[in-house]
């Protein structure tokens, strides 16, 4: 992995913004799974298995579940998959995806009523939310798949309990994806890079200046 260069970097003495440790194990789905989990941070229920027949049995209990890669961001490679599809129809999916990822990773699918929530963090900090809300009757709200950006005024617990997720991964800067449900607010992961157009085009917040000004304060 190239960011993995950045350690080499790290060693030279050169301060990375955020650290490539921070990073590396972020842009790893199962680690920052695994680290949420371990840390009782809500998630949707979740499966991480290389068996079919019990990834079909994970589906058939969760009615919908979405199959993800381990290494993909804006909903690129992932998959909705339904109960009321036979098991033969389940199992050739989850084989043919299999093929280039050999770990299934599935979650519950939560009704979101078309959008959920990206609370962005500097230096440990809350620096503000944005929604990002689907437009075209699609599953998921990335802007990939025609969602927009508007602005959003997350509750007290929403940002506690986003801000404890980010604490785990000592980021520089990051994007806490979350949203609520009627159980309280859920965590789907924490973002190795950050939201810097859903701050810009959903809150005007423009994260580089702020992040460029935390830099240089940092170095000085």
């Amino acid at each position: 992995d190239r960011l993995e260069l950045l350690r080499v970097a790290e060693a030279q003495g050169v301060r990375v913004f955020s650290p490539a440790s921070s990073m590396l194990r972020l842009i790893d789905r199962l680690s920052c799974t695994v680290t949420l989990q371990n840390h009782s941070i809500p998630m949707p229920d979740t499966c991480v298995t290389e068996s079919i027949s019990d990834a079909i049995a994970f589906i058939q209990g969760a009615g919908e579940a979405v199959l993800k890669p381990l290494f993909s961001t804006k909903a690129r490679g992932m998959t909705v998959l339904d109960a009321s599809e036979s098991d033969d129809q389940l199992s050739v999916a989850l084989t043919s995806f299999q093929q280039d990822n050999p770990v299934l990773y599935l979650q519950r699918k939560i009704a979101l009523s078309g959008r959920d929530m990206g609370l962005m963090f500097l230096g440990g900090e809350y620096l503000g939310a944005y929604a990002r809300v689907a437009q075209t009757g699609a599953w998921n709200t990335t802007i990939h798949s025609g969602g927009k950006y508007e602005a959003v005024d997350p509750d007290a617990s929403v940002i506690a309990m986003a801000s404890r997720a980010q604490e785990l991964f000592q980021m520089d800067f990051t994007t806490v994806d979350v949203a609520e449900t009627d159980d309280g607010p859920i965590c789907f992961e924490v973002s190795a890079f950050g939201g810097f157009r859903g701050g810009l085009e959903g809150t005007g917040i423009d994260v580089a200046e702020h992040y460029a000004q935390y830099v240089l304060e940092s170095l000085s």
